[in-house]
């Protein structure tokens, strides 16, 4: 039995949980507000992102769609207006991008190295998800972050924008995947997807 899928869904999930966190406390959201909801989205993904890499030799698409899943996850659970959920996304992927390859070459010396063995991409992903937390908790206790209107940020008809990307991106995704013979991956898309669309429809009717 292989223990490497076990691995990376461990690491993978600690990594993605860290940049969950470092864009929460960045734009002064409370992340613990949505901590279940975005482990169960965190390990959709990370599944996916691991039958891409080994299925399709498709790694290379992960990270973006990583980044739209989070901008449709801010927008549907936390209910981020679709802007700043795109600007949030982003910026704090590029910030956790820059600490990461820090890390890489003052711990490592070089990107190669990091391919040298399956530890050493691991101990890569703790360790950059260990200055994140302590970095961004500091911060946020010492009230640093931005903080907008959400109201002015929300754009008129804007639930109903976020349902016809999400049911888009769920198709296209998925058409893909078909094609590619990866149906359990098409699924797991589908299943992520009604999981934003119920957060997106739900927080509709309770604001009416």
């Amino acid at each position: 039995m292989s223990w490497e899928p076990v691995g990376f869904m461990f690491f993978s999930t600690i990594e993605t949980l860290a940049l969950y966190y470092l864009i929460m406390s960045l734009f002064r959201f409370k992340w613990k507000w949505y901590l279940w909801q975005v482990l169960f989205v965190i390990l959709l993904n990370n599944l996916q992102s691991y039958l891409l890499r080994n299925e399709l030799g498709m790694a290379n698409i992960s990270p973006l769609i990583l980044i739209l899943i989070f901008i449709l996850f801010f927008s549907a659970v936390v209910r981020m207006p679709l802007i700043l959920s795109i600007i949030a996304t982003i910026s704090g992927y590029v910030i956790f991008a820059v600490i990461q390859t820090i890390i890489v070459l003052l711990v490592f010396g070089s990107i190669s190295d990091i391919y040298a063995s399956v530890g050493n991409g691991y101990f890569l992903q703790l360790l950059t998800s260990a200055v994140v937390f302590f970095i961004f908790s500091y911060a946020y206790r010492k009230g640093k972050g931005f903080t907008f209107d959400l109201d002015k940020l929300r754009l008129k008809l804007e639930d109903i924008l976020l349902s016809v990307l999400i049911l888009g991106f769920v198709i296209g995704i998925s058409v893909l995947l078909y094609y590619n013979d990866i149906l359990l991956n098409a699924v797991i898309f589908v299943i992520m997807s009604v999981f934003l669309l119920y957060y997106s429809t739900r927080k509709e009717k309770e604001d009416a």
